[in-house]
């Protein structure tokens, strides 16, 4: 049996393709609320295919609770994140989802950690904890929000372990579902090459938005620029955008720099620069409300709340980056819509795009929802912020 520690947006999916196929597997969550929501039959989060996951994973026997389970195999899939002042990754998640498995772990049990940490993390805050006999293995998350399923199902796999055996031992039970190659390495590698695959998206999305604030410094087109470039079969620029959201590229590059700051000064400058965007969207906002003479903040919407697309997920999203922004000026006002996002999380919120239309003069597109794309049509009469140039319409301004 596998127990899956923490049912989050990484832990539960992993759990239920576990389940899936052919793995016992329990799923444990310190979060009452959210395990009765998962007892009851509902997932949790939006998420494609992982209601039909969910349904072949409770047929197949899984089970959800608060409490820890005495097995062989232990999963752990909790947040890592980071001190935004020393910029080094905070482990205490991990370290107490550890201490709790000790607690009822038979000896020679194996624990996994799935979530990402710089590295060195396991070694520094990990290791000191585990009890005689317990092995300790590094097994890094790749999937996104908005493709889980497929991803969990192709992507390639990295097994950090002391030794091979045991790295081959957690492998097979990757292997029940992954059909991507799974690697085994020591632990401190697979730390390692999770936070880098990250870093290295996000210095080229930096590379993207820092191109863009020099072309709109010398009245040039960044998007014609960069396809005119991307004809090189040698280059491959990324699109700019209103900033860096997630619980990866935002978060993961900031771990090498608070671990090796003398030496991570392209990575450092990097997320500042993508940190920048949000701020450099407010401006921009200010700029075209001027240009247009318009005085009131209240007519002006942000479209999209969430991080990406065509998902529910906020964390680090550019638009709650922006509207933090805004409250540090002291200014408020801007109003919001998502079609993601039912609950109330910010001041100002929309439920309907027709209602929310109506409501604004200006509409800024964080977003590339599906929904907005197929409704380009309505923004007609409306001053237009496209922050990744998907409307096609004249007079629509971008960043």
């Amino acid at each position: 049996m596998v127990n899956v520690i923490g049912l989050g947006y990484i832990g539960l999916p992993t759990a239920l393709m576990l389940a899936s196929h052919g793995v016992e597997v329990v799923g444990t969550d310190y979060n009452k609320e959210l395990v009765d929501t998962l007892n009851a039959g509902h997932t949790t989060f939006k998420e494609k295919g992982l209601d039909e996951l969910f349904d072949a994973a409770v047929n197949a026997g899984i089970t959800f609770t608060t409490q820890y389970m005495v097995t062989d195999t232990y999963i752990v899939s909790v947040p890592t994140p980071y001190d935004k002042f020393s910029k080094k990754v905070d482990a205490k998640y991990v370290v107490a989802a550890v201490k709790d498995v000790l607690a009822v772990c038979p000896e020679g049990a194996t624990l996994v950690i799935e979530s990402t940490v710089s590295p060195g993390t396991i070694e520094k805050f990990v290791r000191p904890v585990l009890a005689k006999g317990v092995k300790i293995v590094h097994a890094p998350e790749r999937i996104i929000p908005g493709n889980m399923v497929y991803e969990l199902l192709h992507n390639n796999r990295t097994i950090g372990a002391d030794d091979r055996a045991t790295g081959e031992a957690v492998k097979k039970i990757y292997s029940s579902f992954c059909e991507g190659e799974i690697v085994v390495t020591d632990i401190k590698t697979a730390e390692m090459t999770k936070v880098v695959e990250n870093t290295y998206r996000a210095v080229n999305i930096a590379f993207a938005n820092e191109l863009a604030k020099i072309c709109r410094h010398d009245g040039m087109d960044v998007y014609e620029i960069i396809k005119i470039c991307n004809m090189h079969p040698r280059v491959n620029i990324l699109q700019p955008g209103p900033g860096v959201g997630g619980h990866c590229i935002s978060v993961d590059p900031w771990f090498l720099v608070g671990d090796y700051p003398s030496l991570a000064k392209v990575i450092d400058e990097a997320m500042r620069t993508n940190d920048a965007m949000p701020d450099f969207v407010l401006n921009r906002i200010y700029e075209i409300m001027k240009e247009k003479g318009m005085t009131d903040i209240t007519r002006v919407g942000l479209y999209g709340l969430t991080y990406k697309e065509n998902v529910d997920d906020m964390r680090e999203s550019p638009t709650l980056q922006l509207l933090e922004s805004q409250e540090r000026h002291l200014a408020t006002g801007l109003k919001v819509y998502d079609p993601f996002i039912t609950a109330d999380v910010v001041a100002n919120q929309y439920h309907n795009l027709d209602e929310f239309l109506n409501a604004v003069d200006m509409v800024v597109v964080m977003v590339k929802h599906n929904e907005i794309k197929e409704n380009a049509e309505k923004l007609a009469g409306k001053v237009v912020l496209d922050c990744h140039n998907i409307i096609d319409q004249p007079g629509v301004y971008h960043i």
